[in-house]
């Protein structure tokens, strides 16, 4: 056995035998580093294997996939109903979001049931027993194992005979096979194959916690997304007290589901209601307010969009949005301005989200138009109404899915109007408590938001 360098690119993984200052995969400057690796013919070498044989397609055995719930309803809902039996799953998210919190937390709860491995790199076993203590977590059959090589971690696992493990976090790390420093993209993924071969050995499912920085120096989970299982994000900005978990990517259940937590002084508690984070707190909607109902996944929420049209003071005028794609509100913008002829050439046009919610899908276009033509004109929407909508380049007003499960959340929230469009209103809401109001362009909006 002899040792070969090499220098990987710490962003996107390109190897080089030699050192180059740009990246020519991701053109990343000065992110090639320095890694020696070890090859030979050893066993522990060569690649490994389930010690599988083919089979036939028709004799593979159906089985329902089973899934353990951990307790916490937020999180069950991002995993598809449960933790799976074998499954790798990855969580990132910014430093200091609440990952370890979160992760304590639902390893406090799956220990009542199975004996859990919570292998943390970043704190010692005293550390971690200060936050326990602080959020009250429930006893249980809890291991805290204060270790960063993952050949003793999964020595351990299996001595203990663990349901489940944890490790904080896949960049602290690292495989004794490799001479490297723990957090390169070489360890990272050496660290994830061995995890994802001992996993599906053992049907025992394993969470990474990763971290994601700005300047993407670290390898994070963007190197990690097609090995693991799962792979959730947690989001949220530090001047609000919710979080979101999001979920990007699912081999045993649905993508894109979302669940909403808040950070309190016992740590992460989920939010039985979360369209009320995001909507204003005073029962009269103000001129340039809009309420949308969208959709995250399986689940409805409904939004407050706000806008500020004020008159420019230079010669271009600007178009800032905060949660909105700054490309769709110019789009939105230029449909305003040729289809329903209002001026907007000299006014500037700046978009909040209320909460800091990020709305990407285009049921918000009828939301974003709504908010602006109400801030231009100085007019409040009419009161309890909620919009949806996407809008075409021509003025249209397309049809959105899910229609009745967002009609049912805004009359659960006491919204008696809809504005909705054409041909998307469910019979069995016509006849109740809320006045729908399908429309096929912004030309027939406009009296339909205004009355």
């Amino acid at each position: 056995m002899k040792a070969r360098t090499q220098y990987a690119c710490q962003q996107c993984g390109h190897v080089s035998p030699k050192w180059i200052g740009r990246c020519p995969s991701c053109s990343a400057w000065n992110s090639l580093v320095e890694e020696r690796t070890a090859t030979g013919n050893s066993a522990d070498d060569r690649p490994r294997s389930w010690d599988s044989s083919p089979l036939a397609f028709e004799e593979i055995a159906g089985a329902d996939v089973p899934r353990t719930p951990t307790g916490i309803a937020e999180f069950d809902r991002v995993l598809g109903g449960g933790v799976v039996a074998g499954a790798l799953i990855l969580l990132g998210g910014d430093p200091g979001v609440g990952k370890s919190t979160l992760m304590l937390d639902v390893a406090s709860r799956l220990s009542s049931a199975t004996r859990v491995l919570y292998a943390s790199g970043e704190e010692s076993a005293q550390q971690i027993k200060l936050r326990g203590s602080r959020m009250n977590i429930p006893p249980g059959d809890l291991q805290i194992y204060a270790e960063m090589s993952v050949e003793k971690i999964l020595a351990a696992a299996e001595s203990l005979q663990a349901g489940a493990v944890i490790i904080d976090s896949i960049q602290t790390t690292f495989s004794e096979k490799l001479e490297m420093a723990p957090g390169s993209i070489g360890q990272v993924r050496e660290v994830a194959s061995q995890l994802l071969f001992w996993t599906k050995k053992t049907h025992v499912p394993a969470f990474l916690i990763g971290h994601v920085t700005k300047d993407g120096s670290l390898a994070g989970p963007k190197a990690l997304e097609h090995i693991v299982d799962t792979v959730l994000y947690f989001e949220g900005p530090r001047q609000h007290p919710h979080r979101i978990v999001r979920t990007i990517k699912n081999r045993f259940g649905p993508a894109n589901e979302l669940g909403i937590f808040e950070m309190a002084g016992s740590g992460l508690r989920p939010v039985e209601k979360p369209s009320g984070l995001f909507l204003s707190q005073s029962e009269t909607m103000k001129p340039g307010s809009a309420v949308v109902s969208c959709v995250e996944g399986s689940r409805p929420l409904l939004v407050e969009i706000q806008a500020l049209v004020s008159r420019t003071h230079f010669g271009a005028p600007r178009r800032l949005a905060t949660g909105v794609d700054p490309q769709r509100l110019a789009l939105l913008s230029a449909v305003l301005e040729k289809r329903l002829g209002v001026n907007l050439w000299d006014q500037d046009i700046y978009l909040n989200v209320v909460g800091g919610l990020e709305v990407s899908e285009p049921a918000a276009d009828l939301a974003i138009v709504a908010a602006i033509l109400s801030s231009l004109f100085n007019k409040p929407l009419m009161a309890s109404t909620v919009v949806f909508g996407e809008i075409g380049l021509g003025g249209e007003i397309r049809p959105t899915m899910f229609t009745e499960l967002r009609l049912k959340e805004a009359l659960m929230l006491g919204f008696t109007r809809a504005v909705t469009p054409l041909l998307t209103a469910p019979l069995e809401l016509r006849n109740n408590a809320m006045e729908i109001l399908p429309v096929r362009n912004i030309q027939e909006a406009q009296p339909a938001l205004f009355g």
